[in-house]
């Protein structure tokens, strides 16, 4: 069986303390969790490397053992003898010549769905294994928390404005959960202990959202971006007109002169902000002149008189 080291597996020296190799631990779980490495085979393996390195020296009493067991391998190869005849067995219950050590031993299966510890793992903490190790020491597995599980859940852009309920089925029960202001889609709504059950207590169900396009406006994070439709007239010589805001209808008082596609700018308008509701973003309506398609003669009479004037 081959000799894992978990130091070399996470970078980190022999010597490193614990808050070191718990920084490492969660900057590499982070870039090889399989949320963003989707449907890659060797990410998924680095990561349960990760995980299978730091569960031995995340703990203290894993690492004592781990440390001493390394020492012994060590010694073995430096005498030259061959690394395949090591006797493992004596690592299998406990610290050679002491009594048996139950371990707490976690199983990345349920995270995956299968494969869990490797060999070289439960042969020294516990575990299938062990049994294949010469049958020494007891497997020592103990209840772990239920696994995380993930629900899509979309929602409108108004119900994403003002915030808003949703009632799902969890294991025959009915949950009302609340959506916060600000959501946007790749929000994660976390209701605690909702997930899959487990011995030593459930785990979270979080609900991914996804905003749904509204046909209105166009968001840009906390902004918000819409059309406003004036006549000629009004562009020409000024005037007000209604605006649709996802807070209620508001007055946008168009100035004399204004030009197709001239935008502005209504302050607080927009999204509120996820972390501080209080705080909105703004509202950027786009000004479309509507020009007329047909003229009556009295219209195009004074049209010409425009025109005419504009000549001169």
């Amino acid at each position: 069986m081959e000799y894992k080291d978990y130091y070399k597996i996470l970078g980190v020296d022999r010597n490193a303390s614990d808050e070191e190799i718990k920084k490492t631990y969660r900057k590499l779980a982070l870039k090889y969790h399989p949320d963003k490495n989707p449907d890659d085979a060797s990410a998924e393996a680095r990561f349960k490397e990760i995980n299978e390195a730091y569960e031995v020296l995340g703990d203290s009493k894993k690492r004592a053992k781990y440390d001493q067991l390394g020492s012994s391998f060590k010694a073995w190869e430096r005498t030259g003898r061959d690394p395949g005849n090591f006797d493992w067995s004596q690592w299998a219950s406990g610290f050679p010549g002491g009594g048996n050590v139950h371990v707490e031993v976690g199983d990345l299966g349920d995270m995956f769905g299968g494969g869990g510890f490797s060999d070289f793992f439960n042969a020294i903490f516990g575990g299938g294994a062990a049994q294949a190790a010469g049958g020494f020491g007891r497997q020592a597995r103990t209840a772990r928390r239920g696994r995380d599980i993930e629900q899509p859940i979309a929602i409108s852009l108004t119900e994403a404005y003002s915030g808003t309920k949703r009632t799902i089925q969890r294991d025959g029960r009915r949950l009302e959960v609340s959506i916060p202001p600000g959501s946007r889609t790749g929000t994660r709504v976390r209701v605690s202990g909702k997930g899959e059950l487990g011995a030593a207590g459930s785990g979270d169900l979080y609900l991914r959202v996804k905003v749904e396009d509204d046909p209105r406006f166009k968001r840009q994070r906390d902004d918000l971006r819409t059309k406003v439709n004036v006549d000629l007239y009004t562009a020409v010589l000024g005037g007000e007109v209604e605006l649709p805001t996802l807070g209620g209808d508001v007055i946008l008082t168009v100035p004399p002169g204004s030009q197709p596609g001239q935008t502005f700018r209504l302050k607080g308008r927009g999204m509120p902000s996820l972390k501080n509701p209080s705080k909105r973003g703004d509202l950027f309506a786009e000004l479309i002149v509507n020009l007329p398609e047909r003229l009556s003669d009295r219209e195009r009479e004074l049209f010409e008189e425009l025109a005419a004037l504009k000549r001169k």
